[in-house]
């Protein structure tokens, strides 16, 4: 039973930052207006795939934590894992808040960067604690490599 709430805590905690970025996204009041109304990408998915994409990353990375959690290595070998899961999670927030909350689309780009870098190397310290976790990374490290790109033509447009 121990095992099945660290499951579900693991999923939990993943969801974070977007329980965080909703308050920001385009179905906060005022947010759908200022975004419909920016250039965009050709690229740009419709806003459901957006919601369906992040709910399976997000699984992805609960399931990921969780695998790290689960893993009989020590917890000095688990703390830069914790860490840089940690940080991602803050970087993917703060996204939300300075694209659509303070509408700053170039420090956005900037988060998103660094959230890449991030996520890279989270990926690269998961994998000797659990291949499958680092696997399980990667759909988010390329979403996040689009979101950059689709960020990125935003700025050059508008």
């Amino acid at each position: 039973m121990k095992k099945f709430w660290t499951f579900v805590l693991a999923i939990v905690i993943s969801f974070i930052p977007g329980i965080i970025g909703g308050f920001f996204s385009p179905i906060a009041p005022g947010a759908n207006e200022w975004y419909n109304g920016l250039a965009q990408s050709v690229l740009t998915p419709n806003g459901w795939v957006f919601s369906i994409a992040w709910i399976i990353l997000y699984t992805l990375l609960g399931i990921a934590l969780y695998l790290i959690m689960q893993s009989g290595k020590s917890r000095q070998n688990k703390a830069l894992a914790y860490a840089l899961f940690i940080a991602q999670m803050g970087l993917n927030a703060l996204w939300s808040y300075l694209f659509f909350g303070l509408q700053m689309i170039g420090g956005a780009l900037i988060c998103l960067v660094a959230l890449v870098a991030v996520a890279i190397w989270m990926a690269a310290a998961f994998r000797p604690i659990s291949r499958g976790a680092s696997y399980l990374v990667w759909p988010y490290i390329a979403w996040l490599i689009f979101a950059t790109y689709l960020n990125g033509t935003i700025l050059a447009l508008n």
